[in-house]
């Protein structure tokens, strides 16, 4: 069983017009815990894919200090996604992607979001900006809190989105037929992809 300190229970929005949300949030009352600020993230994985293929990610994520991520297989606890978290900072980026890949992981991965964290009603909101398309997370440490926050903002419970922003990216890659690796602003510069086509519609 996990405990709330190794684990996350989120549910993940599609937004149409996150401007419109960030104005819902200051009105609600909620706090702006962190400005919004560049994320650069590397997903790392055996060169086989072990990690991929049991649903596990290890992340090594640079914005204003370096944060290195493990998550585990998620499961539903109230319509929200539960998974093993664990999560902690290391004083040097590089030494730590040279680590990694000592022990036989390798980038197979970057992406980058644009990412602002509120806070209201004892719940952590982010406003992601993705490459592909703009976002809006809402964690907390039950799914009735979470769904309170949802409804509060007015958004859509049926349409949460399940899949990672990485998975998200693969679907995509596949219907297009897109060849490059990496979710970056640069790669998606002159492509804006309706998220319909992988059936993910916005909320607000």
């Amino acid at each position: 069983m996990m405990s709330s300190t190794d684990s996350e229970l989120e549910v993940k929005y599609h937004i149409n017009d996150l401007s419109r949300c960030q104005e819902s949030l200051q009105s609600l009352g909620a706090v702006l815990a962190k400005p919004r600020i560049l994320e650069k993230n590397l997903r790392f994985d055996t060169p086989r894919g072990e990690l991929t293929k049991k649903e596990q990610a290890l992340r090594l994520r640079q914005d204003n200090a370096a944060i290195v991520t493990y998550k585990g297989p998620s499961i539903d606890e109230g319509g929200a996604r539960l998974r093993q978290e664990y999560e902690f900072s290391v004083s040097d980026f590089q030494a730590a992607k040279k680590l990694f890949e000592a022990l036989g992981f390798q980038v197979f991965m970057l992406y980058e979001k644009f990412r602002t964290t509120y806070r209201f009603e004892g719940v952590e909101i982010v406003l992601d900006e993705m490459p592909y398309g703009d976002f809006l997370e809402i964690e907390g440490s039950d799914a009735q809190g979470i769904a309170a926050v949802s409804r509060a903002l007015g958004l859509d419970w049926d349409r949460r989105v399940f899949e990672s922003y990485t998975l998200i990216f693969t679907h995509l890659r596949e219907h297009f037929g897109w060849d490059f690796r990496d979710l970056s602003f640069a790669n998606f510069h002159e492509l804006d992809p309706n998220l319909a086509v992988v059936g993910i519609l916005p909320a607000d």
